[in-house]
């Protein structure tokens, strides 16, 4: 899954929450965006999955505009935030929902979803109450394994870390790399924590007010440099 970014703005009023001249992703990325609040990286995430309309510029994958085509909602699997989630639901009735719009067969889906289990902790499957009587941090595992579920091209998640605890962090990001090594999947992840990116990323771009200022590959000198952009905002 290549994605090719070109001239992208968006723009509120006066405001311009993204300005983007050229990004390019290459296929089997795992991309980490970092910046501080009002960066605009939920905008990009928004901007690359045609949730909001672009002011000026377009998002391709694979080619084809995301704006003018449904095709790539077909191997692209995405959680932002809790708005993703069905909560009147179970958490087996959305996996199953979800995995029906990809072609998914039950059993396949059951066989994907014990892959989850250690990540579920036997708190998710099998509780019989509705995703909305779950936790915050459940409540974000639910919408992480059901982006992971059919096995995207494309994976995008906003915050992912955020709301797990320690056990629940550490494999996620064993999840994230095995996802990309095993299957070459290209994802797009963003977070506050500067070390988790650092870790499980090929490539690391920071935003600042919708501007890319640094575009790096991780290494102990890259995450200086980010940790003393971020210092110096801080003094």
């Amino acid at each position: 899954m290549q994605i090719n970014i070109s001239e992208l703005q968006k723009i509120y009023g006066q405001q311009t929450a993204l300005d983007i001249d050229q990004l390019q992703i290459s296929k089997g990325e795992l991309l980490g965006i970092v910046g501080n609040n009002g960066a605009g990286k939920t905008t990009l995430f928004r901007l690359v999955l045609d949730l909001i309309k672009a002011s000026n510029g377009e998002v391709q994958l694979n080619g084809q505009c995301v704006a003018g085509s449904d095709h790539w909602k077909n191997f692209t699997g995405s959680y932002l935030d809790e708005g993703f989630l069905i909560d009147f639901m179970t958490p087996e009735e959305y996996f199953y929902f979800v995995a029906s719009l990809a072609g998914m067969p039950r059993e396949a889906t059951d066989e994907k979803l014990r892959s989850f289990s250690r990540f579920m902790n036997n708190e998710i499957l099998g509780q019989k109450k509705f995703i909305r009587q779950f936790s915050t941090g459940n409540k974000q595992k639910v919408g992480i394994i059901a982006a992971m579920l059919v096995q995207p091209e494309l994976l995008i998640l906003d915050e992912p870390f955020n709301f797990l605890d320690p056990t629940s962090q550490i494999l996620m990001k064993r999840m994230l790399k095995e996802e990309n090594e095993v299957r070459g999947t290209t994802m797009l992840i963003s977070s506050h924590n500067l070390n988790h990116i650092t870790e499980i990323c090929t490539r690391i771009i920071l935003l600042e007010k919708g501007k890319i200022i640094k575009d790096l590959t991780p290494s102990n000198d890259d995450l200086q440099e980010i940790e003393k952009y971020f210092s110096v905002g801080a003094e």
